[in-house]
């Protein structure tokens, strides 16, 4: 009898669970997940389509872990660049931000983010839902953290944050289109010269 998603929503992850979710992470990273099959996919990882459906309750149940498996990842980034063990100003943060983003090793990783975020805003259903609004907000609460305080909550250090955000953001899909890095850096190191003067 197969699982539903509200039962695999209540159990605790096993060990195997875990085991298969970093497996299908990597597969999703090289493969992506517009077309995500699940007998290909649980060939690829040593384990069945069956299986999957038990542990993940469903193909969308195991989508919606790869997304939180994703956001992990991101999360993760995100406190290392807002990390208060090293004061950074908007501008330092912004660089170390693109740094991580134009690092080659990365790419597998934020092609995967730009599909979900381009899902989440063409398919805003349940599955989908609130990826990029998320996403959103979590660049722009570490871009603010960098801010002074007195900046932080004026409208034109949203405005400031936001417009850094959208540099980055536009960057990278520049990036990841061309694989152009010192242009796109380029681009981005005239707005970090305009930040400076800024701050």
């Amino acid at each position: 009898m197969q699982a539903s998603t509200a039962d695999y929503a209540q159990r605790p992850p096993s060990a195997r669970q875990q085991q298969l979710l970093e497996s299908a992470y990597r597969y999703a990273l090289e493969h992506g997940l517009a077309e995500l099959s699940l007998r290909p996919l649980a060939a690829a990882i040593g384990s069945s389509p069956r299986v999957l459906l038990y542990l993940f309750g469903s193909k969308d149940g195991l989508v919606r872990a790869l997304l939180a498996r994703a956001r992990t990842d991101q999360l993760e980034l995100l406190e290392h660049a807002g990390s208060p063990s090293e004061q950074r100003d908007l501008s330092a943060t912004v660089e170390l931000v693109w740094r991580w983003l134009a690092d080659e090793t990365h790419r597998p990783l934020l092609g995967l983010w730009v599909e979900a975020y381009a899902r989440s805003l063409v398919s805003p259903d349940a599955l989908w839902a609130g990826f990029a609004r998320q996403t959103v907000a979590d660049w722009l609460t570490v871009l603010a953290a960098a801010q002074p305080p007195s900046r932080r909550k004026t409208k034109a250090g949203a405005a400031q944050r936001t417009l850094a955000l959208s540099v980055l953001r536009g960057a990278l899909l520049d990036l990841l289109a061309t694989g152009d890095t010192d242009r796109t850096t380029r681009a981005v190191n005239q707005h970090l010269a305009t930040l400076r003067q800024i701050s």
